[in-house]
């Protein structure tokens, strides 16, 4: 069979595409010239690796010979892997909204031949079902549209340039307003714990995703505030979450969403950022209630992470995660996951302990799930008796070996430096509040590897695969990889991820900056040029990039006690304080953001690596519910930085001894954990 040109790429999604009889591209200047040369629209269509209705779409249409020489003949057709270009498909993503549709994936646009849109949707069947309308047929009216009705495709074009251009062109503050205030915070954070579904979990109706921020900044609301309301929300939702469908008990890791209100049925595709941002909210839920649920569902996570989504390098360097994994294997999705009563039996046996299995987990004859079972506890939420629960954990084991001999969804294991950035920084705290050190040396591991391997002339590539690096970084990039710089600084008390920090801000300063608004553009300057070069604090299904960015200045500023980092973080908050006050359920992160930069807990801890209450003062900083925390561990001979508010303290009575400060106040000094904990 002959390939397309895909056949060249390396991404998993462009390379399942490259036997389709469709002629396509990928993104490249030669697709855009061909559509001027020829005078053809371009048909885009973006999706991802693990995307089921991606494959439907692709099943259906592109290895159609039909179909596929309908858009041979009308259009130069460009595929995008979404995750390999967030660039592009942000733009596009946009603009269908602004055609008053929902997006999502595959996305499908037609653009004129210099690439701006001028009409699309998303999944269309190959004949009319759904409400939907045929793709034959869709392409064929888009066709005639623009042939017959060029001007008006041209003025739909130019009107939706325009509208791209207002959506990222943020308000900024009012005159003589800097920042926000925390007041906002509180009632974003009052105004959304309304919003909870308080029976079973998450936000919103169904489909319901896990939403981290949200659930973030309703936490961080409740442990200034003591709203009993916002804590029962968030506990609730990542109970309920933990213990559906939407969860591999088998495996461990979450899955990307729930298409019911429950949490029973997800769409199967677990990615990394999900799971990395999962894996945050269940630690600070942990460090308050000490929930052995969610100890449980952090440790299973991880492993999950550092035995399926390690990533091949054949690299030294170190080892980096991969992206995802599919919702399919065989053709059907979720077939990987789902059981039968029989296969249950035939593994475990027709005994008590079995019965108890199958009670618990929700397995029956007739199936909770297009006549199979997706295991969940959703009806049997609270943990059983330590007996009762090893019990459950024997048959899960015994499962999960047997499930591995299954033929596994297709894998995605490019390496990705803004979801690295996720997991690294998530791993890492994890590791240090619950004492695990394997956790952390894999958190290093990884860090290293985008460090060392990801870089070029000091700028960093934003995907690796099969020993090909690609793809100019991102915002996103620069600011998930300085977030888990900073963070693998405190975890480890080494200065050289400090240095590291400072370089990445170095080049978002210098390519990313907008001098004359503020905040930082998602793309560098120099990067490939697009139709519009877009600018946002809009969270997706990960927190934006200018969140994420001013929370890591911000923290960097109570380290190093530089006033600049303070000042850039400031200007990211006041250019983007009016998009704030008008929408608070986009906005979120940067919610979070403005609260560490108001509110950081310094905690300083002076004394020496091996000595023990030093350590144990350490370890109670580390499981302490404070999220606002930041912290710096000197020996008795070290100095703080100038301008520190801890600067010129000392050890008491030559003991281990703790300073916890806000702005410029300390406590008084601390030498045992209980009065450590009072003062966090």
């Amino acid at each position: 069979m002959s390939q397309n040109r895909l056949s060249e790429e390396t991404s998993p999604y462009l390379l399942q595409h490259a036997d389709n009889p469709v002629h396509w591209h990928g993104w490249d200047p030669d697709a855009l010239a061909a559509a001027k040369t020829q005078d053809k629209p371009i048909l885009l269509s973006v999706g991802y690796a693990a995307c089921h209705w991606c494959h439907v779409m692709a099943h259906e249409s592109f290895e159609d010979e039909a179909i596929a020489a309908q858009m041979n003949d009308l259009y130069i057709n460009v595929k995008v892997d979404r995750e390999e270009r967030p660039d592009i498909d942000t733009i596009y993503q946009h603009a269908l909204q602004l055609l008053g549709q929902h997006g999502g994936w595959p996305l499908t646009m037609f653009l004129t031949p210099d690439g701006k849109p001028f009409w699309g949707g998303t999944y269309f069947p190959p004949d009319s079902r759904y409400g939907r309308p045929g793709f034959p047929q869709v392409l064929s009216a888009i066709s005639d549209y623009w042939y017959e009705k060029r001007d008006k495709a041209l003025e739909t074009a130019q009107a939706l340039n325009k509208g791209l251009q207002k959506v990222w062109t943020p308000e900024k503050a009012e005159t003589g307003v800097n920042g926000i205030a925390l007041a906002v915070n509180d009632q974003a954070a009052a105004h959304l714990a309304r919003e909870f579904d308080m029976v079973d979990g998450g936000f919103g109706q169904a489909p319901k995703f896990p939403n981290p921020s949200i659930h973030e900044l309703v936490w961080r609301s409740y442990l200034r505030t003591g709203n009993e309301t916002q804590r029962d929300a968030v506990l609730v939702s990542l109970t309920k979450m933990s213990q559906g469908g939407i969860y591999d008990h088998l495996g461990g890791g979450y899955a990307r969403y729930s298409t019911d209100s429950i949490w029973l049925a997800p769409h199967f595709e677990k990615m990394l950022y999900d799971n990395a941002q999962i894996v945050d909210l269940l630690v600070w839920a942990w460090q308050d209630t000490g929930n052995p649920l969610f100890a449980q569902r952090v440790e299973e996570t991880i492993d999950w992470c550092l035995r399926e989504m390690i990533a091949p390098t054949d690299d030294t360097i170190g080892n980096p995660f991969a992206a995802t994994y599919d919702a399919d294997s065989e053709g059907e999705e979720g077939k990987f996951y789902v059981w039968s009563t029989s296969e249950i039996t035939d593994v475990l046996g027709d005994g008590a302990d079995t019965v108890l299995f199958k009670t618990i987990y929700n397995v029956s004859a007739e199936g909770n799930w297009e006549g199979r079972n997706i295991l969940n506890r959703i009806a049997h939420a609270e943990l059983l008796d330590d007996a009762q629960e090893a019990t459950l954990a024997a048959a899960r084991e015994k499962l999960l070996a047997a499930r591995n001999d299954r033929i596994w969804p297709g894998w995605d294991d490019k390496v990705l430096a803004d979801w690295n950035g996720m997991m690294i920084a998530a791993m890492a705290n994890a590791a240090c509040v619950f004492g695990k050190p394997d956790w952390l040396d894999a958190a290093v591991s990884a860090f290293a590897f985008i460090r060392d391997r990801m870089q070029s002339e000091g700028r960093l590539l934003h995907s690796f695969r099969a020993g090909k690096l690609k793809h100019a970084a991102t915002l996103d990039d620069y600011a998930n990889m300085t977030r888990a710089a900073v963070s693998l600084h405190e975890a480890t008390g080494n200065a050289d991820y400090i240095d590291t920090a400072r370089s990445w801000i170095g080049v978002l300063d210098t390519h990313f900056w907008d001098a004359d608004r503020g905040g930082y553009f998602f793309t560098a300057d120099d990067a490939e040029a697009l139709i519009i070069r877009t600018k946002s604090v809009a969270d997706n299904a990960t927190p934006a990039g200018n969140s994420i960015i001013a929370a890591t200045l911000a923290r960097l500023h109570y380290l190093t006690g530089e006033d600049a980092y303070r000042t850039r973080a400031e200007e990211i908050f006041t250019a983007f304080a009016g998009e704030v006050s008008k929408n608070f359920l986009t906005f979120t992160g940067l919610l979070c953001a403005n609260e560490i930069l108001q509110r950081c807990a310094q905690v300083v801890i002076i004394g020496d690596r091996n000595d023990k209450d030093a350590n144990a003062l350490l370890d109670t900083v580390w499981k302490t519910p404070n999220m606002n925390k930041l912290i710096q561990r000197i020996a008795p001979d070290e100095a703080l930085p100038d301008g520190h508010p801890a600067t010129g303290k000392w050890q008491e009575g030559g003991r281990a001894t703790a300073f916890v400060c806000i702005g410029q106040t300390c406590s008084l000094p601390l030498t045992t954990p209980a009065a450590l904990r009072n003062a966090l």
